[in-house]
This record gives structure tokens, sequence and C-alpha cells, in this order.
């Protein structure tokens, strides 16, 4: 075989590096792309815009928020109760005292109303029907975020990339998984809900639901829901980020919506 020249040997090496990155780029490129969930907005509601949103889900028919309080938002409470979708106004049916707790996530589970706090590694039990607290809890995460349910435990966010099982025998934990976006943890996990085997979550600071898989704790999809976030402020410039995930099992409809938004949205994507 004739030998290459010098300048046709280099520009064969430059050639093979190029198809080299190339290539490497392609990969990188269809490794990071999760699937984007479609939706549309099938209706909108009214929400009180002095509602810090943590907690949104359906019982019984009936949407329930849970609120936070920050102490730079004077008007702000921790509040649970019963969201009417005429009015946007809520109906209260448990204020915690704002000088000791700001109240974080909800979730219903074997006729009790489970929430969680902020900061103080409590969680409050309630009778599910008159409302009456009838016990507590302690969690050793650092902090409380939000709260949905397999039917069988609890699954609580703390703002990091771990989602924890409890037990609702003794409400500790019985597993805990690594959520994670193209093999990265993905952290400040926030509002959380349980949809057909999977785990939807908001995550704090950014306008995405993500869809989880809880076997491996897998991000298999997103939802893009910037432009209800930008509709959202222009309605009221003072909202806060997005943040309430509410399925509606019975009639199959899902809600969304932020702290101190001024709608509620009924959206559907393939689920």
């Amino acid at each position: 075989m004739k030998p290459l020249s010098i300048f046709a040997l280099l520009l064969l090496l430059y050639s093979c590096k190029g198809n080299s990155k190339s290539s490497e780029t392609n990969i990188k490129e269809s490794a990071s792309k999760i699937p984007i969930i479609n939706y549309s907005v099938t209706r909108t509601f009214p929400h009180d815009t002095t509602l810090f949103t943590e907690g949104l889900l359906v019982h019984n028919g009936k949407l329930f928020e849970s609120t936070g309080s920050p102490e730079e938002l004077v008007n702000t409470k921790s509040l649970i109760g019963i969201i009417n979708l005429s009015t946007g106004k809520i109906d209260k049916k448990v204020e915690l005292d704002k000088k000791k707790y700001f109240g974080e996530g909800i979730v219903f589970l074997k006729n009790k109303l489970y929430q969680l706090t902020y900061k103080k590694q409590l969680g409050f039990i309630y009778d599910a029907e008159s409302f009456k607290q009838v016990g507590t809890f302690n969690y050793s995460n650092l902090e409380g975020w939000s709260l949905t349910t397999n039917g069988v435990d609890l699954i609580m966010s703390d703002g990091t990339a771990n989602l924890t099982f409890l037990s609702l025998d003794n409400l500790k934990p019985v597993k805990t998984i690594t959520v994670t976006e193209n093999g990265l943890p993905l952290k400040e996990l926030n509002e959380l809900e349980y949809i057909r085997g999977f785990i939807y979550a908001n995550v704090w600071q950014t306008n995405y639901i993500i869809k989880i898989d809880p076997s491996n704790g897998k991000v298999v999809g997103k939802l893009d829901l910037n432009s209800l976030a930008v509709e959202a402020k222009y309605k009221n410039p003072n909202s806060d980020v997005m943040n309430g995930i509410a399925y509606d099992s019975t009639n199959d409809k899902i809600y969304i919506t932020g702290k101190l938004w001024s709608n509620i949205y009924q959206i559907n994507f393939p689920h």
C-alpha cells in the first residue's frame, strides 16, 4: 500500500478526531433528552392570592390545599382546608400557630390526614372526618416539604433529591429512593402526587413537573409549564413559584397551581 503523505495522514487523524467528538456529543444529547409530556388546559378556576400553596390533593371529590406562612408575608397562614372552585376561597379545617409552625404538605390515608411542618421535624395527624388532631409523629429528615401516598406508605419529600417512604404502622422510613435525571441526583423536589404508578413532583424554583419511576427513582418525563407561570405572574405580580399537583382519580382530573397564584388550572396530559 502506498504510504500516506504527511498532509493526508494529518487530515485523516483530524477527521477521525472530529467524528469521535461528534459521536460523543450525539450520545450525550441523546441521553439528556427526557421526554416532554404535552398537556392542555381544560379549565381555569380562581385561587385566593393569599394562599402560599404547600400541598394540593383531591379527597372524596373535594380539592384540599395546605399552605405555609412566611414571616415576611403577613397575610399568609398555615392552613388546611377545602377550596371552593367557584370562588377560590378556602374553607378552613386546620390552622397552625404561625409563631410556632410553618405548614407543609398533606396526604390522606386510612381515615387519617397527615401534615408536615417545615423545620420542626414534626408532623401532625388528624381524623379525616372531624379534622381533630389525634397524634403527632417525628421524622429525621432535616426538613419536611411534601407528602403523597402509593396507598400503602406515605411518600415524603424534604427538598433534597431523596424521597422517603414511611410505614403507616409507625411512620418510620421503610426505604429511600434518590431521584435522578440522566444519572444525576435532581434536588429540591417539592410538592408530590402519585398518579397511576408514577410519582409526579414540582421542582422548586422551576416551572417543571417531573414524572418519576418509583422503582428506580429515574425521571422518565417532564411537563414544561413555563407559559402558565408567566400568566400567573402577569395576573398577580406577587405570585411565587409553581407548587401543587392534585389528581382526582375518580373523575380522572388533574389540577395544578402555585404559591399566591390567582388561578388553579385543570390540565390534561397522558398519564
